[in-house]
């Protein structure tokens, strides 16, 4: 009994390799991209005078549009069997073309640069989520995916901290927190190129037909799922909302790269152990909780107005990516068979892609129209018709 326990504690501590080095790409990746994510809604409202509504244009366009790439990415990772190929072409168009928000000196500028920046991510995610699906068994596929989720959440958390660091010793120069963000992103471009191996699928890809758009011959469970995490994102609007409701709440905007740090080195924190937890009592559960979580923060971000009160909602708002990013992913490798996968990805991040587009125009509108506390409290309620749903329907 001894001898089997042994082996079993071991493989808690042993990282694929290939899983290791996805997750310092996405570490790299996602730092460098939030250096920039916390401080790019204050450029634009205080460097650019832009409003509160186009900044929901610009994130609803760049991530909606962007998004349809995931679709077609997950149909060609699945033809071709070319993950790294397709990850190498998606990190790259957005690991260089960040620094360009330093030369812009308009929204509409933003939002190209913006667009870019997320045309690339669309190349990139569906073959990586498959790639990391292939390369795991079912037995570790939640730890897979939530030490992948753990690594781009302290990525996440880091790069608020390095702009933080940034401003403050050069007196609020976003632009230069632009042009350094280049740094990290070539790092994990290098990784890409040099260590990043795929096991050779060439047999099962001649075999394979090209697969189709849709649920055609996908588990039922993958398309209700997929409908009702769609239905979720309408009223899930950009993070950069997080960032103006911490300044309107009476943050200073210095600090707010600092509670980035705090909700992504939460979200870092608690990732992988509960990718771990899916393993043990199943993926629904604590995706339910996921959501019931973001619904209980985001209604507290509709009535805050202290900003010790949004330190704690944004500690706690790591905990809802804990909960759901990773988690969602295993889900659906558990239920989507390999030569399917990508496509499945493909469809699922395209629906909940497009979404992001009405979740933040919507989020802008209500936000001119009717104050912050009505947009948050919209997504609130969103939050909690999709858990009952998943409670009734018992995806």
């Amino acid at each position: 009994m001894n001898s089997s326990a042994g082996p079993n504690k071991k493989r808690l501590f042993v990282m694929n390799p290939v899983i290791l080095v996805l997750g310092l790409i996405s570490l790299f990746t996602d730092l460098s991209s939030n250096m920039i994510v916390p401080i790019l809604p204050l450029y634009l409202t205080s460097v650019l005078h832009v409003q509160v509504g186009s900044i929901g244009i610009i994130e609803g366009i760049a991530e909606s549009t962007a998004s349809v790439l995931k679709l077609f990415s997950g149909m060609i990772t699945d033809r071709l069997g070319k993950h790294k190929l397709l990850m190498l072409i998606g990190y790259g168009l957005s690991n260089l073309t960040k620094p360009l928000f330093a030369l812009s000196a308009s929204w509409t500028q933003v939002l190209i640069i913006r667009f870019s920046d997320r045309f690339g991510k669309g190349i990139r995610t569906s073959p990586r989520d498959a790639l990391v699906a292939d390369s795991t068994t079912k037995e570790e596929r939640g730890k897979s995916f939530g030490f992948r989720r753990s690594m781009d959440a302290l990525g996440a958390a880091l790069g608020p901290l390095v702009a933080f660091g940034i401003l403050a010793t050069y007196k609020g120069n976003y632009r230069l927190v632009f042009w350094l963000s280049v740094i990290p992103g070539i790092l994990a471009i290098i990784l890409i190129l040099f260590f990043l191996k795929e096991k050779d699928r060439s047999e099962n890809v001649k075999q394979a037909s090209l697969p189709k758009i849709g649920f055609k011959n996908l588990d039922r469970r993958f398309i209700w799922f997929s409908l009702i995490f769609t239905f979720f994102t309408v009223g899930n609007f950009s993070d950069a909302f997080l960032a103006l409701r911490a300044q309107d709440a009476g943050m200073l905007p210095a600090f707010i790269p600092l509670a980035f740090f705090a909700m992504n080195l939460s979200s870092s924190i608690f990732s992988t152990p509960v990718g771990m937890l899916s393993d043990r009592f199943g993926r629904r559960s604590v995706l339910i909780a996921g959501l019931l979580t973001f619904a209980t923060i985001y209604f507290g971000f509709g009535i805050v107005k202290s900003v010790s009160l949004v330190w704690v909602l944004f500690v706690l708002y790591g905990f809802y990516y804990a909960f759901t990013e990773g988690i969602q992913k295993a889900y659906i490798a558990d239920i989507v068979p390999e030569g399917q996968r990508g496509t499945a990805m493909g469809t699922f991040n395209a629906m909940t892609g497009l979404a992001a587009l009405p979740a933040s125009i919507m989020a802008g509108y209500l936000w001119q129209t009717f104050g912050p506390m009505v947009a948050f409290s919209t997504s609130s309620a969103i939050a909690l018709i999709a858990a009952l749903l998943m409670i009734v329907l018992r995806i």
